[in-house]
């Protein structure tokens, strides 16, 4: 935002104020002349520059300032600071007392900013010895001896620090004392906070909407168990210490609850805790096994407090795993198919919010990391049917010099609005924030930043957007909490939603170019992932496109997998590029063993002793879930020698039941001896090949000429002794004859008794040998059995 002009206007305070701080400063004036009659020399070592903090040694004693409260004080209130001193000298402190200094009003927000980079005491900056608040308001610490530390706690009545117009005041905590090398009255030990004060509520208050986010890492696997429920896998468990009483997301929501915010969801994270609510597993620390996810109720809990807490709130969703836009934009749009990740992660991420917490949230927002932009950015953010993108002001920098800070909503072209963040407020509580002195500082300064918004323009009412970091620790949103309480008196600033924020009147003056490629943050992107990364995405979705085609319950894995997909695509993985690595290679490896359940059983090479024959090839099918849409192809690699029904290759329907296996039969025509390659391979309906192919070998050996000869040769003996037999018996029926002829028979010449039919049935054909048995399976046209039960 805009902070290049920093003169706050004058907010109307009742005349008596600054009456009374007229007095005041006329009455310091003979107290001041005392300060030039000190002793000479630690004057002189004033005078010179850089010589002030020397002679004070104001960093010899640690001052810490751990609470002040109340933050924003009223007329009526006490202000009182606690803390402790540290002697980190050498040398005994004596005769040494704490006490609180005034600085005078600051006139913008850079003032703010300098103020809070400096350390040890600055005379005139920090505030003289007039205006130092003495009196029983101060602490005596007799005797501070090297490393030693006490607590002290002052309390002064907001009159008596005689506050005059409305603005942001520097208010000092020193330490005075003496050291034996210097055995003055000097100050010792020195920190510096601001205190904000607003006499009145402002008559135009400034419009804040604070971004409350809830978001997480990855923990959900793509693995699932083989039950009816699918159960799910997940990494580890510490996404329940997240959500467990204390936890990071226990903090954030019940510190939340109390606060106007507007929540900012990753579904992933709600439908990961969603999964716990029933049975889970996690995966051991070697990776090789799983136990039984114990979180139930904390799960159910923590989602329960959720739903009921949002209800009649304003929710923002994210795409799914809430993706990383600018590595996207950079990285992954070259990529074939990668913005149509982005589309799918986002309507299944709106769908899930309200599925899980039955509220409609708004999905047309998107948040590149740390508000930074540049065109291409823009373009990726709204392909997946965003409008809204929320940057910060230390990417949509002002130009102008604006005396204010402007709206956050601004056109920037093509129909798209950019909430610009204001960085200054978003940063205020980045950084280690378990120290109750960083906390108290921080809160101060958001505070004092806060105001000064307002004071730039007391006429002007703004509306500003606050965009933290994605994943505030506990620490850091109880503070983000402490400043949003303090601002819910609502004296110079009212809260509004995102979506009101977005819907703002834009300020004409403020600037709507988008910073170009080159102006993006070279630390940020040394954090995107690389193009390979969306590569090894995009053939994670290849081969998912490929495997469902062929299940009957295509939904068991397209759910698991394509959300797995879009969690390798999320913002977490910044600063973590080993684990994005192996995250992304634990799903393509899992989807690999799972197609590698449907395959063909190796064959060993066939002998085909006749002219045909069956072959019958095995599929396996050790999915749960059936198999369909698939054909088997043999193809013979010399058809002239060997044909696969009457071809060169031929093809037949598979479908096999879960945990089944089929034998698939083709008919061979063999045409000449000799070896014969052939090879199996299923296929896709659509043609793809699916797995890896079979290869064996047909040894074709027709019948031989050797063979030939002693058939026939079988086969003349045998029409010889055939007609030997013809021809005796003709002469045994002529000898007959002609011995009753001579006994002078009076038969007839036909039939006799004893004599036999006057014609002959010659003997049946010789039966014809048939083809030698193969040993290939005999030729079936009955159809391929649906499958044959096999052990997993």
């Amino acid at each position: 935002m805009a902070e290049a002009a920093d003169f706050p206007g004058t907010s109307p305070s009742p005349a008596r104020r600054w009456l009374r701080r007229t007095a005041a400063l006329l009455a310091g004036a003979p107290l001041l002349t005392g300060v030039l009659q000190l002793p000479a020399a630690p004057v002189a070592d004033a005078a010179v520059p850089g010589a002030a903090a020397k002679a004070t040694g104001s960093s010899t004693v640690d001052v810490s300032l751990n609470s002040l409260t109340p933050t924003a004080p009223t007329e009526d209130d006490t202000v009182t600071v606690s803390g402790t001193v540290t002697n980190n000298g050498k040398q005994t402190v004596t005769g040494a007392e704490v006490g609180l200094r005034l600085g005078p009003a600051l006139t913008g927000r850079s003032q703010i900013d300098a103020a809070a980079k400096r350390t040890g005491y600055q005379p005139g900056a920090d505030g003289a010895d007039g205006a130092e608040v003495g009196g029983k308001y101060v602490e005596k610490v007799s005797k501070l001896a090297p490393g030693v530390r006490q607590d002290f706690s002052i309390s002064v009545p907001v009159k008596a620090l005689d506050l005059g117009i409305d603005g942001v005041y520097q208010l000092g905590v020193s330490l005075t004392g003496r050291t034996s090398a210097q055995p003055w009255s000097q100050v010792l030990g020195f920190e510096r906070t601001f205190l904000p004060w607003q006499a009145e509520d402002a008559d135009t208050k400034t419009k804040t909407t604070y971004l409350w986010p809830l978001i997480s890492t990855s923990h959900l696997t793509a693995e699932t168990g083989s039950d009816e429920q699918q159960t799910p896998v997940f990494t580890d468990d510490d996404l329940a210490k997240e959500i467990a009483p204390g936890g990071r997301l226990d903090q954030m929501l019940s510190l939340g609850r109390k606060l106007d915010v507007t929540w900012v969801v990753d579904p992933d994270l709600l439908a990961s805790v969603d999964a716990m609510t029933r049975s889970y597993r996690v995966r051991t620390a070697d990776g090789r096994s799983t136990t039984a996810g114990r979180n139930q109720a904390v799960a159910k809990h923590w989602l329960n407090d959720l739903e009921q807490t949002v209800q009649d709130e304003k929710v923002v969703a994210l795409p799914f795993a809430d993706p990383d836009l600018a590595s996207l934009a950079h990285n992954g749009k070259a990529v074939s198919g990668s913005l149509g990740q982005l589309k799918g992660a986002t309507d299944v991420g709106a769908e899930a919010v309200e599925t899980i917490l039955h509220v409609k949230p708004r999905s047309d927002f998107a948040w590149p990391v740390n508000g930074a932009l540049d065109p291409s950015i823009v373009d990726v953010s709204t392909s997946a049917g965003a409008h809204t993108v929320i940057a910060r002001s230390d990417s949509l920098r002002e130009t102008d010099g604006l005396p204010y800070t402007p709206n956050a909503a601004r056109p920037i072209g093509g129909g798209t609005t950019a909430v610009v963040a204001d960085a200054g407020l978003s940063t205020a509580f980045q950084g280690d924030m378990t120290g109750a002195e960083t906390s108290t500082l921080a809160v101060q300064k958001f505070l004092a930043q806060s105001l000064m918004v307002t004071l730039q323009d007391p006429d002007k009412q703004r509306s500003i957007v606050v965009a933290p970091q994605r994943m505030p620790t506990a620490s850091q949103a109880q503070s983000m909490a402490k400043a949003l309480t303090a601002l819910s008196g609502e004296r110079w600033s009212e809260p509004q939603d995102l979506t009101a924020a977005a819907k703002a009147k834009p300020d004409p003056a403020a600037t709507t170019r988008v910073p170009s490629a080159g102006s993006y943050p070279a630390s940020l992107r040394k954090q995107e992932l690389p193009r390979s990364a969306f590569q090894d995405i995009q053939n994670t979705q290849n081969k998912l496109n490929r495997f469902k085609t062929i299940l009957s319950e295509p939904d068991r894995v397209i759910t698991p997998f394509g959300r797995a997909i879009d969690r390798e695509m999320s913002t977490s993985w910044r600063g973590r590029a080993a684990e994005a690595d192996g995250f992304r290679r634990g799903v393509q490896n899992y989807l690999t063993t799972l197609t590698q359940q449907v395959r063909l059983i190796q064959k060993s090479d066939a002998k085909l002793s006749g002219r045909s024959a069956t072959i019958p090839v095995t599929v396996q099918n050790n999915l749960v879930q059936g198999v369909d849409h698939m054909v088997l192809r043999l193809t013979s690699e010399n058809p002239t020698r060997l044909k696969i029904g009457g071809e060169a290759y031929w093809e037949q329907p598979v479908k096999i039941a879960g945990g089944h296996a089929q034998s698939v039969k083709f008919t061979t025509t063999a045409n000449a001896n000799g070896p014969v390659p052939v090879y199996a391979q299923l296929y896709t309906e659509d043609g793809q090949p699916y797995g890896e192919a079979v290869r064996f070998d047909v040894n074709v050996t027709e019948i031989t000429l050797t063979v030939m000869l002693v058939i026939a040769g079988g086969v003349l003996l045998l029409v010889l002794a055939g007609f030997r037999m013809y021809t005796q018996r003709k002469r045994a029926a002529r000898k007959q004859a002609e011995e009753a002829a001579s006994d002078g028979s009076d038969h007839g010449p036909d039939d006799g008794p004893d004599g036999e039919s006057g014609t002959e049935t010659g003997d049946d054909d010789p039966e014809q040998p048939s083809d030698p048995t193969p040993d290939t399976a005999p030729e079936s046209t009955d159809p391929s059995d649906t499958g044959e039960r096999v052990d997993r």
